[in-house]
């Protein structure tokens, strides 16, 4: 089975120019790294709530989908990091918006710190 790297300038690139990959392609998978609260081709992460900055990373997740020619309906599996489970409500009502009526599997679990101080993180696992 070979892979293939998903690359994107409509999503941001890896943070702090760390040695992974926006996403691999591989046996009728996509498997997305974990996305921050980052604007495409911004060093800092999105400010504001929990709601704000769940948008953002799943507007990221998004582009990473599309450019790897599938889409956040054909996700299958996604964990969730929270730097605070009290975010949850929130994170859990923007998150529903953006995953249809056929939501995938997932974790979702509290951490005791994300990168560059975020509140969310989320990879994902989806149907090529």
């Amino acid at each position: 089975m070979s892979k293939e790297v998903v690359r994107t300038e409509a999503a941001p690139a890896p943070f702090q120019g760390a040695p992974y990959s926006q996403a691999i392609k591989a046996g009728g998978f996509v498997f997305v790294s974990g996305q921050l609260s980052l604007r495409p081709g911004e060093h800092d992460l999105l400010g504001g709530d929990i709601g704000a900055q769940t948008e953002q990373v799943l507007a990221n997740l998004r582009e990473i989908l599309e450019e790897a020619g599938t889409s956040l309906e054909r996700l299958v599996k996604t964990t969730v990091f929270l730097q605070n489970l009290d975010d949850f409500p929130g994170m859990n009502e923007v998150y529903a918006k953006h995953v249809g009526d056929s939501p995938p599997a997932r974790s979702t679990v509290e951490v005791a710190r994300l990168p560059s101080g975020a509140l969310v993180e989320i990879e994902a696992i989806a149907l090529v």
